[in-house]
């Protein structure tokens, strides 16, 4: 079965997609996918080869993925990226071809200048219809061979290697939005209103396919506004949305703890993809007056492991919830099971889970155990079967739900022309959850504002500190070793 095939299930008169003014039912969006897929194989694309896109949240994103998972992988990427990092992600995931918008783009097209790809334009048309335009039977260079399950590419970071490739099939897809339709008993009256990206398996699973899967309706932003968003949630008479808590936490500030309009409508509200603070849940259920039920998730189980369910069961605040037909157990370092209560590494079983990293035989080595697939995270198991993360045994920083390799930080810092070691970590941060700090040992004169104005030429606006050290040295272990943590904590330590 393929993901596509969610659109059986919904019936074909009901709107499937309402993305700003356009409405699209069930069957307008599977005509659209035949038309779009025809369209992608005369381009001379087929089964296992890497379709990237860089669009913004919209019907476009949602056709093309369809679309791009059916012929061959669909491989989306942050439309944000500077040039420089589009080209590692497009050549890194054996991209053939890249989707971009008609109007835009400039830094996605020139990497695919870059690679030698072909660009094929997406855009809207007078009868509010996704059109793909491109060259037909283009020549396009050695092509690789890929898995023809595989409906999904994507990456995630880590703090001592380049970030890592993870092929998720139409099976984990389909089971894990399966998995968050049975959760939250979605059915055909529910309409989803999706703020999170769709380039991250949390607004194209959680939001958006699952809604899919029961024949629901999505309602699509083209970014989120938190000034428009209670009007938007009431002119698409939304029942529920998923979110990170930084967009949480937005939202209840500008509610001033008045109920907005609009949120009667909701059955519940879910947070996911960074730590929801129980007092903000608490302030949030107050406000809104609806259940908030966190949940958690990771790329490599195609989004969700792990959620609080409706009322009238418990929802434990601090708690990410209980395993969603994903089996769940803390393991020690070894790989044995640790008995109930006990702190360990969280780790996972399931359909939704994929079989390992792609062309990456250590990081796979590191992270099965006896079949069970380590997540990198700490955490116990209550009597109830309830998760409680205690904290990351990796060293991603989290920023509002933005996962962000320290190393990649480091790598752009390093190539200044002053700079002689750096050092990224996390910091806390009020509205983000974690910012983005590092320390540097200088050989020539540079400033904090140089080096940051230097890393926003390499990175994302997202990924660029905010606050730089400039030290003699950088703290490290009896061995030689830079821990990252300890380098973090010995700079605030000596700050405040």
């Amino acid at each position: 079965m393929l993901i596509r095939d969610l659109l059986q299930n919904g019936d074909p008169s009901k709107v499937a997609i309402r993305a700003e003014q356009i409405v699209t039912t069930y069957t307008e969006l599977s005509h659209q996918l035949d038309s779009l897929c025809e369209d992608l194989r005369r381009s001379g694309l087929g089964k296992g080869d890497r379709i990237a896109m860089a669009l913004p949240n919209g019907l476009e994103m949602i056709a093309s993925f369809l679309a791009a998972s059916t012929v061959g992988t669909a491989a989306p990427l942050n439309p944000a990226y500077t040039r420089n990092e589009f080209k590692f992600y497009l050549e890194d995931t054996d991209a053939r071809a890249l989707i971009v918008p008609i109007n835009g783009g400039g830094a996605a097209r020139a990497a695919a200048v870059d690679c030698q790809l072909s660009i094929i334009e997406a855009s809207i048309d007078q009868n509010g219809l996704v059109r793909f335009s491109g060259p037909e039977n283009p020549a396009i260079g050695n092509r690789e061979e890929h898995p023809a399950e595989v409906a999904l590419i994507l990456h995630t970071s880590g703090t001592t290697s380049r970030p890592k490739r993870v092929p998720l099939a139409h099976a984990n897809l389909l089971t894990s939005a399966r998995n968050v339709a049975q959760t939250y008993q979605l059915t055909a009256a529910d309409v989803s209103l999706c703020v999170m990206p769709l380039f991250h398996v949390h607004g194209l699973v959680a939001s958006t396919l699952a809604t899919l899967a029961t024949g629901g309706t999505v309602a699509v932003p083209a970014k989120f506004n938190p000034l428009a968003f209670w009007n938007t949630v009431r002119e698409n008479k939304a029942t529920w949305y998923s979110a990170v808590p930084t967009i949480h936490q937005v939202l209840l500030s500008r509610a001033k703890g008045a109920r907005p309009l609009g949120a009667e409508q909701l059955r519940f509200i879910r947070s996911c993809s960074a730590s929801l603070a129980p007092q903000l849940m608490s302030e949030m259920e107050t406000t809104f007056g609806a259940p908030v039920l966190e949940a958690y998730g990771m790329t490599e189980a195609a989004h969700q492991m792990a959620s609080n369910p409706l009322p009238p069961l418990p929802r434990k605040a601090g708690s990410v919830g209980r395993g969603t037909a994903v089996e769940i157990a803390i393991l020690d370092e070894a790989g044995g099971l640790l008995p109930t209560g006990a702190k360990g590494e969280v780790s996972i079983k399931g359909a939704n889970v994929f079989s390992g990293y792609e062309g990456n035989a250590q990081a796979n080595a590191e992270s099965f155990s006896n079949s069970w697939f380590r997540t990198g995270d700490q955490g116990t198991l209550d009597a109830e079967g309830y998760l409680t993360l205690v904290g990351r045994i990796k060293e991603l920083i989290n920023r509002g739900g933005e996962k962000i390799s320290p190393r990649e930080v480091d790598e752009a810092l390093l190539q200044h022309p002053a700079v002689a070691e750096a050092c990224c970590f996390g910091i806390p941060d009020r509205v983000y959850g974690e910012g983005v700090a590092a320390a540097v040992v200088l050989k020539e004169t540079a400033t904090e504002k140089d080096l940051i104005a230097h890393c926003r030429s390499f990175l994302s606006e997202f990924k660029c500190p905010t606050t730089i050290y400039i030290m003699d040295s950088i703290p490290r272990t009896a061995t030689g070793k830079i821990q990252r943590r300890n380098v973090a904590a010995a700079i605030i330590s000596h700050s405040q």
